[in-house]
């Protein structure tokens, strides 16, 4: 059984108490550090002071983040595979020639 850990994490100035896995824990402490860049990030840029607004920008930047990896890993899976038939197109040719 994983062991568990209990750690408190301090995102926006509020500390929330997490029961985690261990192996989670630097993930997790890694993505706090972001969040709290982020949001020092946006408050000195725009001026934001509401907390929720800033946490909301902070979300959507997150998000954008992963939605556009996921298109860019889509394209690359999609180029390699047209170079994976083309060689099979060259490969099969051959062979049959």
């Amino acid at each position: 059984m994983p062991e568990k850990l209990k750690i408190k994490l301090s995102i926006a100035n509020r500390v929330y108490p997490l029961t985690i896995e261990a192996n989670q824990e630097e993930g997790l402490r890694k993505a706090a550090k972001n969040i709290e860049a982020m949001i020092k990030q946006f408050e000195q840029s725009y001026s934001v002071r509401d907390k929720q607004d800033v946490l909301a920008m902070c979300a959507l930047q997150f998000a954008s983040q992963v939605e556009q990896d996921s298109i860019n890993k889509d394209n690359v899976n999609e180029h390699v595979e047209d170079k994976l038939n083309a060689l099979n197109d060259l490969l099969h040719s051959y062979l049959i020639s």
